[in-house]
């Protein structure tokens, strides 16, 4: 499965949404990516199961790379 993490850089932080930044991880569960993403110290916002229309829309991002988790 595919998600989208919106997260914030630095924790420490108030949120700021023009600072929102994405990833899309392949995972088995949003528990497994918030498990994995701790060590890297970033302020994870929302975590978004992609569906395969929404998946789709991505890929055509130059931006779009998965990480696997």
């Amino acid at each position: 499965m595919i998600y989208k993490v919106l997260y914030q850089e630095n924790p420490e932080e108030v949120p700021v949404r023009e600072r929102t930044q994405a990833m899309y991880v392949e995972a088995e569960s949003e528990r497994k990516i918030r498990k994995k993403l701790s060590y890297r110290n970033v302020h994870i916002e929302h975590i978004i199961l992609l569906s395969e229309n929404h998946l789709e829309y991505e890929k055509r991002s130059k931006d779009f790379e998965v990480e696997n988790l």
